[in-house]
């Protein structure tokens, strides 16, 4: 039996009620002990949720003797089973000898007066012992050490124990119990009781703001996980499980056999005996084959390997027998049928009939099943392509432009390979594509499309249909069989704008000379110019960004990407629609007033063009490097003009080319008045279109006979400032 002894100072009721949280993952704990038969004859074989199988029992006649009494609390919602006085069970497991229970806490508290709480609880058995593979003792505190004293079998005493000293929480790992914050050390087997005591060095004065308590207990090893929160908590919780195993007597297995008063408790016909290796006495077990309760008569039944796959070795068939199992194989096959043998070997007779019987089986169907299949998929594909034909404006878009096959555009593109990728888009992929007599073109693949996308793919083609301009994109057609729509572009080989001034190649970047800058400004200038006075319809591009200007071998502007824009009559120009700008371009280009008003005009393009104009000036991308100040690539230029520092955004090597000077300062005044927040005061693109001509025909590279004895002027900045036309 089990006594218990709690000494205290300061008298402090002691209850077993732990935590719910806690009780609740123990009972949820399977029951390993039984298949079948679990207590005696009309005894009880549960107390709540924990089975009680025998030889424990509740009530007289239903044990095996007084050392496996179990009480049953029912005043408990729901009832506890204890042992002893005062132990409650949580488990008891037949099959591996073992009683799970809820032992008690030492404690050692201190208060911020000095006053000590603390108790030594100690537990001991008659019969049975505290698990030395399942348990260990802990200690948990920063001012810690915690001695165990145990008596062994054959009254054998022992004393050992650990300390745990730690200066901060900090100092603490969670997970980790090594000696800081908690420590803990293996018990010896044969272990029957234990008294533990704690003591601390300074009372905890050093850390009793996180630490005031030390703990001590025994717990089963895979129950307990260390956390600095236990530091406060662990009173709240009155116990933890330990493993207790369990023998039978005193007796070895071969003396209770022989005994002849009947004591033998191995009672089943199909159990075996077995001596334990850390305690007296001995335990019954089912033999192989079988599963249940040793202890009852009958109680190991046979157990059906056949019903789990886990449990037999059976390759095809199983088949239980009483004890064990057998294999067989199929007919056609022969072997021991099972995994860990010959297994099942086929017949070469039957493989022969099987293989021809299939084989025919197998000609007709695929016969029968390929004619019905292709000639379903080839109406399946028609079907398929009409609807994507009529879904992507195929009647309104065959009266505009030349339309490829599905199998035209796989076959230029490698069925759309990664190495054909000339760039990516917002909308979409640019593919590199090779048509037949080996006409290069450029294949846009939108993207996932959305409800919009169809009046957007629409919009795009009529745009460019009516485009007939030699610094516009060219479209070549589209391919509509397709639930994705493509278009098909003239090939511009040479990257886009962006990534020329921005490569971060210095060589590459030192290739872009001013006068290819000033050319590619006045042809995109230009084609701007076109769309918004001189092409059929007004047309507002939308989104105007150096990454939307391709450049070809020999630098000749290109503007694409036409997604966004609109087109309305001439007659209709004081009704423009309104549109909502969805990300289509990158925050610096957008008109501060469309943004404001919800409407894009044609001064919207004039603006983004303007952050064109000061990305060719500056090199710059989107913000300033000084992040601390945090502008925008259009503020920062704005402000060193109106503080007459020019020279310090201009691109080191336009800054130095003294010749240019007279030209630099031009398109930084354009790019100001383009970049005007009120739209009414900006030029227009023609006005913008015709002074960058003006000025190209200026340059040195284009007029050889502009006098080289002119006074070479200064950037704002410098030493001889110029000062700066701000009309």
């Amino acid at each position: 039996l089990v006594e218990t002894k709690v000494m205290m100072r300061i008298t402090i009721t002691i209850t077993m009620t732990i935590t719910m949280g806690f009780l609740h993952v123990m009972l949820q704990v399977p029951i390993a002990t039984t298949a079948g038969i679990v207590a005696m004859p009309g005894c009880d074989d549960h107390c709540g949720n924990v089975s009680i199988p025998y030889p424990f029992g509740m009530t007289k006649g239903c044990y095996l003797n007084e050392d496996f009494i179990i009480s049953c609390d029912k005043s408990s919602n729901p009832p506890r089973p204890y042992f002893g006085e005062n132990l409650n069970v949580t488990k008891i497991s037949v099959l591996e000898g073992q009683l799970h229970v809820l032992q008690f806490i030492a404690y050692d508290c201190y208060d911020k007066q000095n006053m000590r709480f603390y108790n030594q609880p100690w537990l001991k058995f008659s019969k049975f012992t505290i698990s030395d593979k399942q348990n260990k003792f802990m200690a948990v505190g920063c001012d810690t050490y915690a001695i165990v004293r145990g008596f062994q079998l054959g009254n054998q005493v022992f004393t050992t124990g650990c300390m745990s000293i730690c200066e901060s929480i900090q100092n603490v790992r969670n997970g980790s119990c090594s000696g800081v914050g908690c420590c803990q050390i293996s018990i010896p087997n044969g272990l029957r009781g234990v008294n533990l005591t704690l003591s601390s060095y300074k009372n905890h004065a050093d850390v009793m703001d996180f630490n005031p308590c030390s703990y001590a207990f025994v717990v089963e090893q895979t129950e307990f996980n260390f956390s600095s929160n236990y530091f406060q908590d662990l009173r709240s919780i009155t116990g933890f499980p330990v493993v207790v195993d369990w023998t039978i007597g005193e007796e070895t297995c071969e003396v209770a056999h022989k005994n002849l008063t009947g004591s033998y408790a191995c009672k089943s016909n199909n159990s075996h005996c077995s001596d334990p290796d850390n305690a007296s006495g001995y335990r019954c077990s089912c033999k192989e084959g079988y599963q249940g309760n040793p202890y009852l008569d009958g109680g190991c039944q046979d157990l059906d390997e056949c019903a789990n796959r886990t449990l037999n070795t059976c390759k095809q068939t199983c088949h239980n027998i009483d004890g064990s199992y057998w294999c067989s194989c199929p007919k056609g096959y022969h072997g021991d049928g099972r995994t860990d043998g010959e297994g099942c070997v086929v017949d070469q007779a039957h493989v022969i009939k099987l293989a021809v019987g299939i084989a025919a089986g197998v000609t007709v169907v695929l016969v029968g099943s390929s004619w019905l299949y292709f000639g379903f998929k080839k109406r399946k594909l028609r079907r398929f392509r009409r609807k994507c034909f009529e879904q992507n404006g195929g009647r309104e878009l065959e009266k505009k432009t030349t339309i490829f096959t599905e199998e035209e555009l796989k076959k230029a593109t490698t069925n759309y390979d990664d190495s054909r990728i000339m760039r990516r888009v917002g909308s979409g992929t640019v593919y590199k594509g090779e048509l037949a007599e080996d006409k290069i073109v450029a294949i846009k693949k939108f993207k996932i499309v959305d409800e919009s996308f169809t009046k957007e793919f629409i919009n795009e083609v009529d745009v460019l249909s009516q485009i007939n301009h030699r610094n516009v994109v060219k479209l070549l057609g589209c391919c509509l069989e397709t639930k994705i729509p493509l278009l098909v572009f003239e090939f511009v080989n040479n990257r886009n704008l962006f990534q020329h001034i921005h490569n971060d190649s210095s060589e590459e970047s030192s290739t872009l000379s001013w006068d290819k800058r000033l050319r590619i400004a006045t042809e995109t200038a230009g084609a701007l110019s076109y769309l918004h006075s001189e092409a059929s319809t007004i047309i507002i591009h939308g989104d105007v960004k150096s990454a939307n200007i391709l450049l070809d071998d020999q630098y000749t502007a290109k503007v694409s990407e036409f997604g966004v824009s609109m087109s309305v009559p001439l007659i209709d120009q004081a009704q423009l629609s309104t549109i909502v700008q969805g990300g289509s371009s990158a925050v610096i280009y957008l008109d501060p007033e469309s943004v404001q008003t919800g409407k894009v005009t044609e001064k919207s393009d004039v603006y983004s063009f303007g952050i064109v104009l000061v990305e060719l000036l500056t090199g710059r991308k989107e913000f300033s490097s000084d992040k601390s100040k945090a502008r925008t690539l259009a503020t920062l230029f704005l402000s060193s003009l109106k503080e007459n520092r020019l020279s310090q955004v201009l691109e080191d090597y336009l800054v130095r080319d003294a010749g240019i000077t007279e030209q630099l300062v031009a398109v930084a005044n354009l790019a100001m008045r383009c970049l005007n927040v009120k739209g009414d005061e900006r030029p227009t693109m023609k006005e913008v279109a015709t002074e960058l001509e003006g000025l190209r025909r200026k340059h040195p590279s284009i007029n050889n006979e502009e006098s080289t004895t002119q006074e070479t002027e200064s950037l704002p900045g410098e030493k001889s400032d110029v000062g700066t036309n701000t009309s």
